[in-house]
C-alpha cells in the first residue's frame, strides 16, 4: 500500500492582473487554505502560485478573484505517487 500524501493536489496557475501583491497573497493562503509548498512570486502583473492542498478548487477561486488566471495545473499527487497517471 502506498503512502498517502497530506496535501493530495500540487495545485499551480499563473495570476494576471493589476496592483497584485505577493505578500497579501501570501499572508491570504496562509491564513484562509491548508496546505503547503506555498510559492507566490512576481510583480504587480503577474504572479506564479503553486502550493500543496486537498481543495484546489478554493484556490483557483481565491485567484480568480484577484485577476485573470491561466496555465492551471492541479496533479493528483497520490495517483502519481501510485504510478497512476495525475
Amino acid at each position: 500500500m502506498s503512502e498517502e500524501t497530506e496535501f493530495r493536489y500540487d495545485t499551480q496557475l499563473l495570476i494576471e492582473g493589476k496592483d497584485l501583491d505577493e505578500d497579501k497573497i501570501k499572508d491570504y493562503f496562509n491564513t484562509n487554505f491548508k496546505g503547503d509548498c506555498l510559492l507566490a512570486v512576481g510583480d504587480s502583473e503577474l504572479i506564479k502560485i503553486h502550493f500543496h492542498t486537498n481543495e484546489p478548487w478554493k484556490v483557483l477561486e481565491y485567484c480568480a478573484s484577484l485577476g485573470e488566471i491561466y496555465d492551471i495545473v492541479v496533479e493528483d499527487m497520490d495517483r502519481q505517487s501510485r504510478g497512476l497517471q495525475g
